[in-house]
């Protein structure tokens, strides 16, 4: 037999070129929308990361935002003010680097608790049993 007799022969009604012209017309079809609905599963992907993305910047603007606005000055300043313990301090409260042997002290454990119940008991009473004299 010749090769231009196989690819003319008929096998029911078609010839065998047309047969596998086909074949191969289908298997790219077939490969084309394997492609195409693996893509767009992939844009759904990329649309959904890219809204998170979105969602973090959002968030880490509004989260900057309220750091600026915690560390406002005035903001500071006003909340200072509604407790009076956190009053600015003044200058005679400014220790200088020669008197800092002396605040820098070294304390015993249990001698502010001494020191604070001193404070509280009448002047006759006696001091507890661990106290510094």
């Amino acid at each position: 037999m010749k090769a231009g007799g196989v690819l003319f022969r008929r096998v029911r009604g078609f010839r065998i070129v047309d047969l596998g012209a086909m074949v191969v017309f289908l298997a790219l079809a077939l490969t084309v929308y394997a492609f195409k609905t693996s893509a767009g599963s992939e844009r759904s992907n990329i649309a959904d990361i890219e809204d998170k993305i979105r969602d973090e910047q959002r968030d880490v603007r509004l989260l900057r935002a309220e750091v600026v606005r915690l560390e406002s000055p005035d903001r500071l300043e006003a909340q200072a003010r509604t407790y009076d313990r956190l009053a600015p301090i003044s200058a005679r409260q400014e220790v200088t680097p020669a008197g800092l042997a002396q605040v820098a002290h070294p304390i015993a454990p249990d001698a502010p608790l001494a020191a604070t119940n001193a404070a509280e008991k009448p002047a006759g009473a006696p001091a507890p049993a661990g106290a510094a004299r």
